[in-house]
């Protein structure tokens, strides 16, 4: 009798870890099963140098590498993107039309949507699994470095996933569609809530920032592919368990304000328009000795230089503090 209880055990948990076909109805909740999925703001208007970003395994890396900066510049111009979900993020399916879908963005703060972050993705570049669901709000595994590879898929820094079981060298995560790999200790945390992750010291995240030095700038970005400014500065905060806004705009108006007299590392800069008085467009974070940390335009790459920088300190409209100093 024991043997059969075992059997059927074993069958039932093999159901369980079998993806379920993502209908792509409203309300319904999915799970991000590539690398990284970017968000439009419409759907199915993808140039043909956006194609590897919609495919499925998306290939981050040539799309952002194949662009021209012109191409890159368009992105933003002509608002385009929206914003980008993790490997294994979980959304709530808003609308459908064809073979898109727009989705919000659980975890990426705004007031555009109480759900998240909202934006068009291809349908395909999700999956649902009921034994990845089953694991949500459980023991996870953090991704640490700038990408890592998992099987064939290199995944970002932030990408969270299911802890399962681990070795003195290795954690043994789930994937999204239920099955499972193993990532090094090296590249990765394991913890048992979002609660128990450490609250960071200002240093901490300026040195985890300091990874991604010189990685090229992409608006709506928020991998270790390509940052935007906010993007940077919220997946730093968020990987450190710390809450914060989606764009900058609304991360300006959060956290406790903080006297330029006064700044801390890990403290956020904001820089706005008709010399510091208009709307914010851009964020960086204190480093520490008259430094700043943030991932500029598409011109350039995440970079470290001075707050008095020409072109920066003209616009500077205030500084804001999430961390206890």
């Amino acid at each position: 009798m024991k043997k059969i209880w075992i059997g059927i055990l074993a069958v039932l948990l093999t159901i369980a870890a079998v993806p379920s076909a993502v209908k792509a109805e409203k309300n319904q909740t999915a799970y991000i099963n590539v690398s990284a999925a970017t968000l439009w703001t419409e759907p199915d208007i993808l140039r043909e140098v956006d194609k590897p970003s919609a495919q499925v395994p998306a290939d981050l890396r040539k799309w952002t590498s194949s662009m021209t900066l012109a191409e890159k510049q368009q992105l933003s111009g002509n608002g385009m993107l929206e914003t980008q979900a993790l490997y294994g993020n979980e959304v709530t399916i808003l609308e459908r039309k064809g073979a898109w879908v727009k989705v919000a963005v659980h975890g990426q703060g705004t007031p555009r949507n109480e759900q998240g972050y909202p934006g068009w993705m291809p349908a395909k570049q999700l999956t649902y699994s009921p034994a990845f669901a089953f694991h949500q709000d459980k023991p996870f595994v953090l991704v640490t470095k700038p990408t890592v590879q998992l099987k064939k898929l290199e995944v970002s820094y932030n990408t969270r996933l299911p802890y399962i079981k681990e070795t003195k060298k290795a954690y043994k995560v789930m994937t999204p569609d239920g099955k499972s790999a193993w990532i090094s200790k090296n590249d990765a945390a394991a913890y048992r809530s979002e609660e128990a992750i450490p609250e960071p010291s200002g240093e901490e995240l300026v040195r985890k920032g300091k990874m991604f030095l010189g990685l090229p700038y992409l608006w709506a970005g928020m991998s270790g592919f390509g940052f935007d400014c906010s993007g940077f500065t919220f997946t730093l905060y968020q990987s450190h368990g710390i809450s914060i806004p989606r764009d900058s705009s609304v991360q300006a108006l959060a956290g406790k304000p903080v006297d330029p007299e006064n700044l801390e590392p890990g403290d956020l800069l904001f820089y706005a328009y008709d010399q510091g008085k208009g709307r914010v467009h851009h964020v960086s974070m204190y480093a520490g000795n008259g430094m700043m940390i943030h991932s500029p335009n598409s011109e350039r790459s995440v970079e470290l230089i001075p707050v008095d920088t020409k072109g920066y300190a003209e616009e500077f409209a205030g500084a804001r503090r999430y961390i206890h100093q």
